[in-house]
């Protein structure tokens, strides 16, 4: 009996234990190097509450914490977002990541996801499908939508956004919330996909993530090869539903091919550039200029492998030296946040960059066009 006791106990303790790990992977790669507060000069404050600032990129709807809960891990959540003055977050979905992740190259034949998701207790019609796991963290943010009593808004047309922007109050600041793929593995290899992910309220389409897939290389997979076939049509059928096209981890040869055949202008959610950072996913400056030249635009990110350092001077160098080559227009922030990063501060920490680009020379029009207006500009004119 009392055998049967221990085991029985231990067995408890195990499960108890894989409930929790996510939680603790939560806090222990999706770190900060400063936990704030966060102290910035008189200027930049002034600047920084009047800006409406927009990220590209965050992947809070992998992880298990209640996005309208402030928390002491992570980078994200509401109340930080309307503390930091954020006007407009991406939300990524993350549906698939190699055992092994690194920079240089990944095969697609394992994954990380499937037993974190299992662990958090996601319906188990996501344990075996990318996109159910796809059209879950939708629900997941439909879900806080409705729970943040008008405080969060998701976004699915220009004029959802032209409303939000005009009910935007400083002294009762919302958050607008658009929904974006990691990689679109989530298709299945089925063209008909790209419309229930646009019916699901997804508006920004990442084609790969750290692997190659159905649609042709990333920039971490083993080929590093082009658009495929599939992905030349899934291209063309995103252009035709008004979805923006994210070019984030893509090889370089599918960054030529859909800068080929793209109609509209191009997204790179988060990504650092070459000239202050080499790295196999950093943008060149030939890629720079051709995505600029479409009228896209290129969010920088915060960690090291974007900008070869965890500070603030790393993000404004790498921001001072896009807008020399391309201009300011073509400059956003695309931090990355929840992607298991380290980053220099949580997005209550933003008023740092406010206040870096002051101190680099910038002016108060171009931080409000890099801060987010590009971002607004750019989906005022391109969403449904």
């Amino acid at each position: 009996m009392r055998k049967r006791l221990l085991i029985t106990g231990a067995s408890l303790l195990l499960a108890l234990g894989f409930f929790a790990l996510p939680s603790f992977l939560d806090y222990r790669m999706n770190s900060t190097a400063d936990h704030g507060p966060y102290q910035a000069s008189a200027a930049a404050q002034a600047l920084h509450r009047q800006l409406w600032i927009a990220d590209l990129h965050d992947d809070a709807l992998l992880w298990q914490r209640d996005p309208l809960q402030r928390h002491s891990y992570g980078h994200t959540d509401l109340p930080r977002l309307l503390e930091g003055n954020v006007g407009l977050q991406v939300f990524a979905a993350v549906t698939k990541t190699p055992r092994g992740l690194n920079y240089t190259s990944n095969a697609a034949d394992s994954d990380n996801v499937t037993p974190l998701i299992i662990a958090q207790r996601w319906p188990r019609a996501t344990w075996s499908s990318l996109l159910q796991r796809a059209l879950y963290q939708s629900e997941r943010l439909q879900q806080t939508e409705r729970d943040s009593q008008g405080l969060l808004q998701i976004i699915r047309s220009r004029e959802e956004l032209r409303q939000a922007l005009a009910r935007r109050n400083p002294e009762q600041p919302t958050l607008a919330a658009i929904l974006a793929t990691e990689g679109l593995h989530p298709l299945e290899g089925q063209l008909a996909n790209v419309d229930v992910l646009f019916n699901a309220g997804y508006r920004i389409a990442g084609l790969t993530h750290f692997f190659d897939n159905e649609l042709g290389g990333s920039a971490h997979g083993l080929a590093k090869g082009g658009l495929t076939p599939f992905g030349r049509e899934v291209v063309k059928r995103l252009e035709q539903r008004h979805m923006l096209i994210d070019l984030a981890h893509a090889s370089k040869p599918m960054i030529d091919d859909v800068l080929a055949m793209a109609t509209r202008p191009l997204l790179v959610s988060h990504t650092g550039v070459a000239g202050t950072c080499p790295g196999p996913r950093n943008l060149s400056d030939e890629h720079l200029r051709r995505i600029a030249a479409g009228g896209g635009l290129v969010g920088i990110g915060y960690w090291d492998g974007a900008v070869c350092a965890t500070s603030v001077d790393a993000i404004i160098k790498a921001i001072r030296y896009s807008v020399d080559l391309i201009g300011v227009e073509h400059v956003a922030l695309g931090s990355d946040f929840d992607g298991t990063i380290h980053a220099p501060f949580d997005t209550r920490g933003l008023v740092l960059l406010t206040d870096g680009l002051l101190k680099a020379g910038f002016s108060a029009e171009q931080i409000t066009a890099i801060m987010g207006g590009n971002v607004q500009r750019l989906l005022l004119q391109y969403l449904p």
